[in-house]
């Protein structure tokens, strides 16, 4: 009788408990201003599942995706499988009808006037719109801007003697009673190391600049005297340095008066360990109060992002690589603290790790594979061959390089990329992401396309 307790016990232990949950909505009462959404969630794939009468797919792993449509006013859905039942009520808002407003039109000033930018990191933006493509530099604070007019939340900031550009007007104070003459460059030193080109601008007061990367790399001081429409620029050709068109990280920012631009040297490669010595921070998404994405099955993406970020700190030191880690637990760290700890550490790399989601109005049936984002072309090919890595030695779907701009990748002192490995809101890829296995390979695959990025040709 004992064996056939213990026989028992072992048989029930050993099966999957499959109970109908749903992880999106998050709530049972919830408004949604979209004409579609989608239900995120898990059941017993033997059994049948249904959404108003409408039998569901369920993933062998328990995971499904459902796509709604939703009416204006209260949309009613009842989840059933077996004796379970749930019911949602999901409110779209009932569209009022408005009159089209005017565009705010550009209103220009009869007099320039000075403001000074009010803390450190203010984008600088080549349009008045707060999102998108469009940053060309990131001040310090007290940088002395001259304005000639304003549009909706922005300023409008005049460079040199024809270009212009835009600024929050909740990223500058007012500087009353200065006039903002063009500055001086007094002089230029250069101090090389082993690590990088080092150039000092010596000014006599701050100036608004900008860099460029190309094949001549180009620092812009806008409105210096005696230069051509006051813009000075100075160009510097990597390729001719280096032998190599591949820029490796730069960093330009004001010391006082003086502005200090450094930019990273290519390494000298271990042939037999490429990435020997050589400095990357791994960044695990999200942590602590921050859950992320909510998988199929209930797996929280900041979970599976410290599981693969792990595995690639172990992958990474196998290959001589010495890692920084911008969380080694499930805390919470900000995204500024995130680069800054790239930063402070010197690192080459900041790869971010992330499971992939979508908007309301999208299919997670439709989408999966792994999609890689950066923001500044020095990045653009360590993505594309960690990309193709990752698509070869984990069989997921080319997702794409994207240029995004997103917090984590907007830094130039390293190459920085943000991977989204697959989407936990697809049943099959939430199935991957949870798999151990699938983990580990992922950062071999990711491991290597670092290596192939220093030693390959994708450009």
């Amino acid at each position: 009788m004992k064996n056939f307790w213990i026989l028992f016990l072992v048989t029930f232990l050993g099966q999957n408990v499959f109970a109908l949950d749903v992880f999106y909505p998050n709530k049972n009462v919830v408004t949604i201003d979209s004409p579609s959404t989608f239900f995120i969630g898990s059941s017993d794939p033997k059994a049948q599942t249904f959404i108003n009468g409408q039998k569901i797919n369920v993933h062998s792993s328990g995971g499904f995706a459902y796509v709604v449509t939703l009416d204006e006013g209260e949309n009613k859905f009842v989840l059933s499988c077996k004796d379970e039942l749930k019911t949602f009520l999901i409110n779209r808002p009932v569209k009022k009808s408005t009159n089209i407003n005017t565009p705010p039109s550009l209103v220009e000033f009869s007099s320039n006037k000075i403001f000074l930018t009010s803390e450190n990191n203010v984008p600088l933006r080549e349009t008045p719109i707060d999102y998108g493509i469009n940053r060309m530099a990131h001040f310090e604070e007290n940088i002395p801007l001259t304005v000639d007019a304003e549009k909706n939340n922005f300023y409008r900031v005049v460079l040199g003697e024809n270009k212009k550009a835009w600024i929050s007007k909740t990223n500058v104070k007012a500087f009353e009673g200065y006039l903002n003459p063009p500055a001086s460059i007094k002089s230029i030193e250069r101090i090389d190391d082993n690590e990088y080109f080092k150039f000092i601008f010596h000014l006599d007061k701050k100036t608004p600049y900008e860099i460029v990367e190309d094949e001549n790399f180009l620092l812009k001081f806008y409105n210096v005297k005696n230069s051509p429409e006051n813009v000075y620029e100075f160009k510097f050709n990597y390729s001719a340095n280096t032998g190599t068109k591949k820029l490796m990280g730069y960093s330009g920012n004001y010391d006082g008066n003086d502005f200090i631009l450094k930019i990273r040297k290519f390494p000298s490669l271990n042939k037999r360990y490429p990435l020997k010595n050589i400095k990357i921070a791994i960044d695990a998404g999200h942590g602590g109060k921050e859950f992320g994405a909510i998988g199929c099955c209930g797996n929280k993406e900041k979970d599976i992002n410290l599981a693969i970020a792990k595995y690639l700190q172990e992958e990474l030191q196998k290959r001589g690589a010495k890692v920084i880690m911008t969380r080694k637990d499930d805390s919470y760290v900000g995204l500024r603290e995130r680069v800054e700890i790239a930063n402070d550490n010197d690192a080459m790399f900041l790869i971010s790790i992330h499971g992939n989601a979508l908007p309301d109005n999208a299919d997670p049936n439709k989408h999966r594979g792994t999609s890689i984002y950066f923001y500044y072309n020095q990045a653009k090919s360590l993505a594309a061959h960690i990309l193709v890595s990752m698509n070869k030695n984990l069989g997921t779907k080319n997702d794409k390089v994207r240029q995004g701009s997103l917090a984590l990748v907007r830094n130039t002192n390293a190459l920085s990329i943000l991977i989204e490995v697959a989407y936990l809101i697809n049943p099959e890829d939430n199935a991957l992401l949870i798999d151990t296995n699938f983990q580990k390979k992922c950062a071999e695959s990711i491991a290597k396309g670092i290596e192939e990025f220093l030693t390959g040709n994708i450009d």
